[in-house]
């Protein structure tokens, strides 16, 4: 089962300005082929499905323990879709049209469908497909079929990066880019343990390392490129058995750890739209739920 926390992983920087263009590019990270909505669904129902569970212990837990950071990314991507959006429209009479702002943006999704937050699609708003997981039962072929996910899922992060220069995307592509490298290595290592295969020789694709990305480095010097974490208080502790060694790219040790990072931020409170009708609660209507929770209660 899963525990849930009511925090972010990181802080997200609130734009100054709203960016929904930009935030329809920041949306293939979350429904794309390779977003991270692929990557949480195919780790999942691969936990889900595992067979031989107690047999290959340290490959479930691996699988399993990437499973549940996989959630805390669709939620980061999620906010960070929100933050940028808004702002693009502004309360007022009908018949102002105050949503007109929203005629010029490429994605009329944002504030036709879902009240300017994020949605479960990709940059043209096609929606996530299960087709995309990929669960054969097969050990080797499912931990190869992870590496390439990841792989892509990296391709597509420096693509959409070098798309905008919101500072609200780029400190999440910028963290994305760092953990997800943590999930290549981690798939690379399962197969070399699984298979005997060197395949470092692959590492990484694409042939760019993380440091040229201005937004990654204070992850790396902070080491976050070595840890992987079980996001569990006692269980997934055999992670350990394949994440060990050092690292590639600068020979550091590799960490496994127990629970989640040490750090986290508040979730970003979104503002009521009214003129999306969103939450759609008025005063009198809150006045009216504290009176029935109150009756309810008692009082």
């Amino acid at each position: 089962m899963f525990k849930r926390m009511d925090r972010l992983l990181i802080d997200l920087p609130k734009p100054r300005h709203a960016d929904a263009n930009a935030a329809s590019a920041v949306q293939d990270l979350m429904g794309g082929r390779f977003g991270e909505m692929s990557t949480l669904n195919n780790y999942m129902f691969q936990s889900f499905n595992f067979r031989g569970k107690r047999k290959l212990k340290p490959f479930y837990d691996l699988v399993a323990s990437i499973t549940a950071e996989e959630f805390g990314h669709v939620e980061l991507v999620a906010n960070t879709i929100n933050l940028m959006v808004q702002g693009t429209t502004f309360s007022a009479d009908p018949d102002v049209a105050p949503m007109r702002n929203a005629v010029d943006k490429r994605y009329h999704d944002f504030f036709i469908e879902s009240a300017q937050s994020a949605m479960p699609a990709d940059h043209m708003g096609r929606p996530w497909n299960g087709s995309y997981v990929v669960n054969s039962g097969n050990l080797i072929f499912d931990l190869l079929h992870n590496f390439f996910l990841e792989c892509g899922a990296r391709m597509h992060k420096m693509r959409v990066y070098e798309m905008t220069s919101n500072p609200t995307a780029r400190e999440l592509i910028g963290y994305l880019l760092v953990r997800g490298g943590v999930h290549t290595l981690t798939y690379m290592k399962a197969l070399e343990v699984a298979t005997g295969v060197d395949v470092s020789k692959l590492y990484p694709v694409p042939r760019l390392d993380n440091k040229v990305f201005d937004a990654t480095r204070k992850w790396e010097a902070a080491g976050e490129h070595r840890r992987l974490y079980t996001f569990s208080d006692t269980d997934y502790q055999d992670i350990a058995k394949i994440w060990k060694g050092t690292h590639p790219s600068d020979g550091g040790k590799l960490e496994a750890l127990a629970g989640v990072p040490g750090y986290s931020a508040p979730v970003p409170e979104l503002d009521e739209l009214p003129e999306e009708l969103a939450p759609g609660i008025s005063r009198e209507d809150l006045m009216e739920i504290a009176k029935r929770l109150q009756r309810s209660a008692g009082l």
